[in-house]
């Protein structure tokens, strides 16, 4: 799933936080990276939101089709 405008990276790592699977996220070069790994959550998030500015396009795979369900509704939420 594409995740566009992130304008909140605190409130977007607590949704991810909540998620009952694993939420990786996929770099440009295809690594997946697990989000719900805290320590790899902190390396590779801080870069990608170091100046805690706009994310306009991240690419997500949630394990659990909820989690899909709950992070679009979030998203729409946001908008």
């Amino acid at each position: 799933m594409k995740v566009y405008n992130i304008t909140s990276p605190e409130t977007f790592l607590e949704m991810i936080k909540q998620c009952k699977g694993s939420v990786e996220l996929v770099s440009k070069q295809g690594d997946r990276l697990n989000l719900k790994s805290e320590l790899t959550k902190y390396i590779a998030v801080s870069k990608l939101f170091a100046d805690n500015t706009l994310i306009n396009d991240l690419e997500l795979i949630a394990s659990d089709p909820d989690d899909v369900k709950f992070l679009l509704e979030y998203m729409m939420e946001e908008k």
